[in-house]
């Protein structure tokens, strides 16, 4: 006659391992469901405090004075002006760090070649650099008592204080964004479609429109979403360059100080929402776009052990 009371099931059983993996996750931890609770609330009360909050107050601000009052904020002639210098800056910076970014990615992770460290050393500098000290070097370069200075003045030239300034500035700080995304994408997936590509007779250039960059188009959206962002926003290199010459070289980070030194808050903070709402819309396509990347570099990873079962 069987025992009325049935054994306890094995630590090790069917129970345990049909667990998720975040529950199993949860029994490797061992933290009590009130730390995780409290953890948990701890972030997204910082998230309010840091973020939400600062951005509800923006808009907020922005609205202080009512619809009509932003609109006459936001299509005034100087922030026409500086929205018109920004997307101008923006329209020359991103393509030029896109095609830089693509060629420097490219040679980084597909050859091997002298001065490879070097380079990577380069394209490191702008997140070394303060932008106010990479201003001060255009200062130092192409201002009028600079290196350069007595021949720009000579051939009626002028860089700092105006457009080129503002456009050379936005190119240094946004320099590598495009790149730094390429380069581990590249690297993850190796260089044996290309050689294949190229072993079946097509030439270089078919072989990066046909193999390279449709595998890379994840990552190079990613990076021209963060170096649009931050040509957009950029202040410190921009204001040493731009002279402050109000509805001239003014970009929208610069006209909302003069705003706000102006104590034209409710204006200052209507100007500061686009840049705002610019913020909102780039945390979203780089959160799409996030996911990409890794499917990318996910299926270059699964690529490399299939590769080598089919040459053994």
């Amino acid at each position: 006659m069987p025992s009325p009371i049935s054994p306890a099931p094995a630590k090790n059983g069917p129970e345990v391992r049909q667990q998720t993996p975040r529950a199993r996750m949860r029994d490797a931890v061992g933290e009590p469901p009130w730390m995780r609770r409290l953890l948990i609330g701890l972030a997204i009360l910082l998230i309010s405090v840091i973020l939400l909050v600062p951005l509800a107050a923006v808009f907020h601000q922005a609205f202080a004075k009512g619809v009509d009052g932003y609109i006459a904020a936001i299509t005034a002639p100087d922030t026409l002006s500086a929205i018109r210098l920004t997307l101008l800056a923006c329209a020359i910076a991103v393509p030029f760090n896109v095609v830089f970014g693509v060629a420097a990615a490219w040679a980084i992770a597909k050859f091997d070649f002298k001065g490879k460290n070097f380079l990577i050393t380069l394209i490191d500098i702008p997140f070394s650099v303060s932008p106010v000290i990479a201003g001060l070097v255009f200062i130092l370069l192409f201002g009028a008592q600079g290196y350069f200075g007595e021949f720009l003045s000579e051939h009626d030239i002028q860089l700092v204080f105006a457009v080129p300034g503002i456009v050379l500035a936005t190119i240094f700080v946004t320099f590598p964004f495009v790149a730094r995304e390429l380069i581990p994408v590249m690297q993850a997936q190796g260089t044996e479609e290309e050689e294949a590509s190229i072993s079946l007779g097509a030439d270089g250039w078919k072989t990066f429109w046909r193999i390279t960059l449709p595998n890379i188009k994840w990552g190079l959206l990613y990076g021209v979403v963060l170096c649009n962002a931050r040509a957009m926003g950029e202040f410190g290199a921009v204001s040493v360059v731009s002279g402050h010459i109000r509805g001239e070289t003014n970009t929208l980070p610069l006209h909302v100080e003069i705003l706000y030194n102006e104590y034209d808050f409710s204006g200052a903070f209507a100007v500061a929402s686009l840049l705002a709402f610019l913020a909102v819309i780039t945390l979203i396509a780089k959160k799409f776009l996030e996911r990409g990347v890794r499917a990318e570099i996910k299926a270059a990873e699964n690529m490399v052990p299939e590769q080598g079962a089919l040459h053994s």
